[in-house]
């Protein structure tokens, strides 16, 4: 297990060094630049912006002094925010978009993976059948039109949470941007749980220890449970980083401060610094993500660590 690990791991050098790159070049690619914006700038003033930050470089003298900050953990001043790194603006809603979208994925893997065994195991019932079908509008409602609704029922019509803004300490700001991100991946897992338990109990194995009289919740959580989940924990990597980075969406719905604001912004000012840094972290997290996906997988079923 301890080679599989530290082959997954290295293998999530070069991916990284292959993301950063074609970032770099490729948010350089898109027309107009960081100070287009500014009015009245002459030319002069222009050249000592661009010659202050080192655009005025060649891009692989840019590439070489980013890398050369990356090693150091540095990602560079914002382009748009005087006076401050990257790494602080993105450490100042980092935690929250982190809050949110693990919360979110723990929640879905608390709904979907027992609502996908008690389908599985009652599966000629009409209830199980029924409520598996509806969680096919998880999956199709995008977030954008679910938060709305959510804040419409629970935040006017029934005030029970909030549903805008956010105070630090107090989690009632966070109960419907979590559900909102939480229901297309319950859905999903919810899903996926249903399959591959409805396949595990009709193995043979399953047969045997039914024809043995064991009890049907022995046979469940004991013997039909583990394999049912290797399709589940694949899901289990881009799930998370789906959460994770979806948050951005759900931020702009409920107003929140999270750190996926930057990454539009950005976007729209051409800050390079501070989209590199997001695209960074969200990169980071994707792969760890899926590296934890693997190591369960891996945990699972032993054959796939040869």
């Amino acid at each position: 297990m301890l080679s599989y690990a530290l082959r997954r791991i290295v293998g999530l050098v070069p991916t990284l060094f292959v993301l950063v790159t074609l970032s770099f070049f490729i948010i350089r690619l898109a027309p107009g630049g960081p100070f287009d914006q500014e009015q009245g700038l002459t030319p002069a003033i222009r050249a000592n912006l661009d010659a202050a930050y080192g655009l005025d470089r060649p891009l692989p003298v840019q590439f070489g002094r980013y890398l050369a900050g990356l090693a150091r953990g540095d990602l560079g001043p914002s382009l748009r925010y005087k006076d401050y790194r990257v790494g602080e603006l993105i450490a100042r809603g980092l935690p929250l978009s982190l809050t949110i979208g693990l919360g979110a994925a723990a929640l879905a893997f608390l709904i979907g993976v027992p609502l996908g065994s008690w389908a599985a195991w009652r599966r000629e019932s009409l209830v199980p059948r029924v409520l598996v079908n509806l969680t096919m509008l998880g999956v199709v409602l995008p977030a954008f039109v679910v938060g709305p609704l959510l804040a419409l029922v629970f935040g006017i019509y029934l005030p029970v949470f909030r549903v805008a803004g956010y105070e630090p300490g107090d989690p009632a700001f966070l109960v419907l941007p979590v559900i909102t991100l939480a229901l297309p991946i319950a859905a999903y897992v919810t899903r996926l749980t249903r399959d591959s338990m409805a396949e595990v109990l009709e193995s043979n194995y399953i047969r045997t220890a039914r024809a043995k009289g064991l009890p049907p919740r022995l046979i469940l959580f004991r013997h039909a449970l583990r394999p049912a989940l290797v399709p589940v924990v694949s899901y289990l990597g881009p799930a998370v980083a789906f959460a994770i980075t979806g948050s951005l969406v759900v931020e702009s719905v409920f107003v929140l401060p999270g750190s996926g604001r930057y990454l539009v912004q950005g976007a729209i000012d051409r800050d390079y610094p501070m989209v590199m840094g997001m695209i960074l972290v969200y990169g980071v997290f994707t792969l760890v993500c899926n590296l934890v996906a693997d190591l369960c997988y891996g945990w699972l079923d032993p054959r796939v660590r040869n």
